[in-house]
């Protein structure tokens, strides 16, 4: 007797193209640049306000982009131990994932024409090539995800620039302090990353997608991924030798015992459950990790 599968509502299956746990990528280095400019007395609630916005505007684009771009490339098949991908499994159409993504990069850049109004024409410069490094990671002729380049791209975009870039719609200039701030963070957006990657490996290896974990291979990739972590945390040191900044900097060391887990999920399991789980808990210590060092710094 056939058994009926329960089909997902509209709103299930758009989250599920969204990829909430993800949007933590974006929050994190809104909050830590918000929290300098507030060190600094410059803090403005719209700028920053509208940088949040579309920095999560921005992720969403990217995350549907994405879903389509690895289902043409094969990259999303059956045998893919990640979440459900919505393109892949038919809940929705291309066309539809599409033209979510155009949605979403139009309300980023909505929140761009605000703030090149409030801090002038470099918010012009930040978006355009934030927007083209989100739809280049998997889609258009030369996918940089697919060659190796993904953790240095999202390290320099969703780490540095938009840590930077926050400051800087506030400030109206781009500090040494931000940039060094920024360093940690990046280290741990990269970090999401990375699981992802070492997770996927044998399938993107089997559709030619050749991220750094497929370059590396397995052992390495698990090595890359404890070098990262322990990376972000040795950081916080040097960031409390600069002028400016004091030992509560170190207040995300209190988030060490979030990143156990995933450590030992991406050192010791292969399945897909293990590794979607250390993938959320890396999420998960990407925002504690930049809320306590946004307290540190704002303190």
């Amino acid at each position: 007797m056939a058994v009926a599968q329960s089909v997902p509502g509209p709103l299930r299956v758009w989250l599920m193209a969204i990829r909430p746990p993800t949007l933590s990528a974006a929050v994190a280095p809104v909050v830590v640049g918000a929290a300098l400019a507030d060190r600094d007395e410059v803090f403005a609630a719209g700028p920053a306000a509208a940088a949040l916005f579309g920095a999560l505007a921005l992720q969403v684009g990217a995350n549907l982009a994405n879903d389509v771009a690895d289902f043409r490339r094969g990259a999303d098949s059956e045998g893919r131990l990640g979440p459900v991908r919505v393109t892949q499994q038919g809940l929705l159409s291309q066309r539809q994932v599409l033209a979510g993504s155009v949605v979403a990069f139009v309300l980023a850049a909505v929140a761009g024409v605000y703030l090149t109004a409030v801090a002038g024409w470099p918010v012009i410069a930040i978006g355009v090539t934030s927007i083209a490094a989100a739809v280049a990671y998997t889609a258009g002729p030369w996918p940089y995800g697919y060659r190796g380049l993904g953790e240095p791209f999202v390290f320099l975009f969703f780490g540095v620039v938009a840590v930077v870039g926050t400051y800087f719609v506030q400030a109206e200039e781009v500090s040494g302090d931000a940039v060094a701030a920024a360093l940690p963070v990046a280290l741990t957006v990269t970090a999401i990353l990375v699981v992802n990657n070492v997770r996927d490996i044998d399938t993107d290896r089997a559709a030619g997608k050749r991220t750094l974990a497929v370059l590396l291979g397995r052992r390495l990739a698990r090595v890359q991924f404890v070098i990262v972590v322990a990376a972000a945390y040795l950081g916080l040191g040097g960031l409390w030798t600069l002028d400016g900044f004091s030992a509560r900097v170190l207040l995300p060391w209190l988030s060490v015992p979030l990143a156990i887990s995933p450590l030992r999920a991406v050192l010791r399991r292969v399945d897909g459950p293990s590794l979607n789980g250390a993938l959320r808990d890396t999420a998960r210590l990407h925002l504690v990790f930049g809320v306590l060092l946004a307290a540190g710094v704002a303190l």
